[in-house]
């Protein structure tokens, strides 16, 4: 049983040491390559600090095959890296810099300049280009870090905060290791596997993507980020390098459909469509099908403090356009509780907040107990032995078929009018309507107002969503201002970016 993520590419190492590990755009890395420019980079890393065992190491580099070199050379000095996002605003890396404290920054010489502008110790701050220079002795000496134990942390990735103060989710070994072991043997994933990598690597559904490359060796490919912005050839690069398995967030394939662009274009070598990251409209799943029905479509669910995903839905039955993709049941190793607002476990089709317990688990946040304890918390159904379970804030339901049905955020429950509303439901609704590309819903507290933002390619006047819209919910939950975008704005993830859109319906 391995223990240490590293252990994956040792071991890939000796099976396919000259099969390609990584494609960067006309760059390339074999399994050996990545292995002993790894290896180098955390011997040089160690010189300059002998005591890096459990110790936090950020990488600011853009994404790159550079950045998971680093990433695996952190690993290799004991410690556990940080992906920072270098297009980020330098008050945020700020922020995260002065909550991490790292050791030491790897980043290259161009984005070093950023770094000292918010005077972080230059001494502290190493450039990429100066550690590449493995010495072949040293590397095939080297060995894996000693008195490791599986509950090390591994990586620390930022998410927001609702305090604006962004949060460092630290992850161990062992849930990755749990994860990728899944993920492999349920879905069949080996060598064969050309895994097409659409997430930053700050974003927690690129760990699928690494590990699943060291542990099978498989090839991920990088995608060029441009090409996202234009769907047609983002297809025809799929096809040119033969890419087979990709797990995207959903907007990427709303994108392809809203284009049409499966009538013409085809894809004969995709065989696994991951999705996940927020929710998967129906209407534009069910065109995927219609154009690619031999492909496995897998819908994953989870939250960053679960390890990239704990309950997951193997899409093989007909969902009508109005109704949600279900989230399905738990992955191995994990369990669910939907506990509804008295702390018991809710009946089939009664709503609670979704909380995840099993090895999934983060070890919570990193220097913040405050935030931690908050939601890394006793189980209430367990009132004998101490267990953690993770509130995820999200609000589910058990259908008659044995599946989870997201609903939406618990902040995303409103009262209106008297009522009790998920959004997440109007904005289902809405996105099974044909003439819209995509929506978001959200309530204005000042107006007391349900607003339905939306985009499309030709101009849709609100009374024509309106009558529709009545056929399928309450009055009292059909949107009153409705909002025309020319497209909708996302964040780095690739998700729509509601809190853009909050800040322009309050001014």
């Amino acid at each position: 049983m391995n223990i240490h993520l590293l252990q994956y590419l040792e071991k890939t190492y000796s099976d396919f040491k000259d099969k390609v590990a990584l494609i960067d755009r006309d760059r390339e890395l074999s399994f050996a390559e990545l292995r002993n420019l790894s290896i180098g980079i955390s011997i040089e890393l160690k010189k300059q600090n002998s005591e890096l065992s459990r110790k936090p190491i950020a990488v600011f580099l853009p994404k790159s095959l550079e950045s998971i070199v680093s990433f695996t050379a952190v690993l290799y000095t004991g410690g556990f890296y940080v992906p920072l996002d270098s297009k980020s605003p330098i008050e945020r890396v700020a922020s995260i810099l002065d909550t991490l404290s790292p050791e030491i920054i790897i980043t290259n010489r161009s984005l070093k300049t950023k770094l000292l502008q918010i005077n972080y110790p230059a001494d502290k701050i190493v450039e990429y280009e100066s550690l590449v220079q493995p010495n072949q002795a040293d590397i095939e000496s080297y060995k894996l870090p000693e008195n490791h134990i599986d509950t090390n942390p591994a990586y620390c990735k930022f998410t927001s905060g609702s305090t604006g103060i962004p949060k460092g989710v630290l992850i161990p070994h062992k849930a990755v290791i749990d994860f990728i072991d899944w993920a492999r043997e349920r879905f069949e994933i080996d060598e064969r596997y050309i895994i097409g990598n659409q997430s930053p690597f700050f974003f927690d559904q690129s760990v699928f993507d690494i590990y699943l490359m060291m542990s099978t060796g498989s090839t991920v490919v990088i995608i060029p980020e441009e090409l996202f912005i234009f769907p047609a050839k983002l297809l025809e690069y799929i096809n040119e390098v033969k890419i087979n398995l990709f797990f995207w967030v959903p907007s990427v394939l709303v994108n392809v459909a809203n284009f049409k662009l499966l009538d013409a274009i085809e894809l004969p070598h995709l065989e696994k469509i991951f999705f996940g990251g927020e929710v998967m409209s129906t209407r534009h799943l069910n065109y995927w099908r219609k154009h690619l029905p031999e492909p496995m479509y897998i819908n994953m669910y989870g939250p960053t403090e679960t390890t990239v995903d704990s309950v997951y839905y193997v899409v093989e039955r007909e969902i009508p356009d109005e109704e949600s993709v279900p989230i399905g049941t738990p992955c191995r190793n994990t369990d669910v509780l939907i506990l509804n607002e008295r702390n018991e476990l809710s009946k089939v089709n009664e709503t609670g907040e979704l909380c995840i317990r099993g090895s999934s688990l983060a070890l919570g946040y990193y220097n913040n107990p405050g935030k931690t304890s908050e939601v890394f918390v006793q189980n209430p159904i367990n009132k004998v032995y101490p267990e953690l379970i993770y509130r995820t804030g999200d609000i589910v339901y058990l259908n008659d078929l044995g599946e989870i049905i997201y609903m939406c955020r618990k902040d995303n429950q409103i009262q209106h009018m008297g009522y009790r509303i998920e959004l997440g439901e109007i904005e289902v609704a809405v996105m099974g309507i044909d003439m819209l590309d995509n929506a978001c819903v959200l309530y204005n507290n000042e107006k007391k107002e349900i607003v339905m933002y939306y985009s499309a390619e030709v101009k849709i006047e609100p009374g024509s969503l309106r009558k529709q819209l009545v056929k399928k919910l309450p009055k009292y939950m059909v949107p009153s201002s409705f909002i025309q975008l020319t497209k909708m704005p996302l964040n780095a993830n690739g998700k729509i970016d509601r809190n853009t859109l909050k800040a322009q319906m309050e001014n």
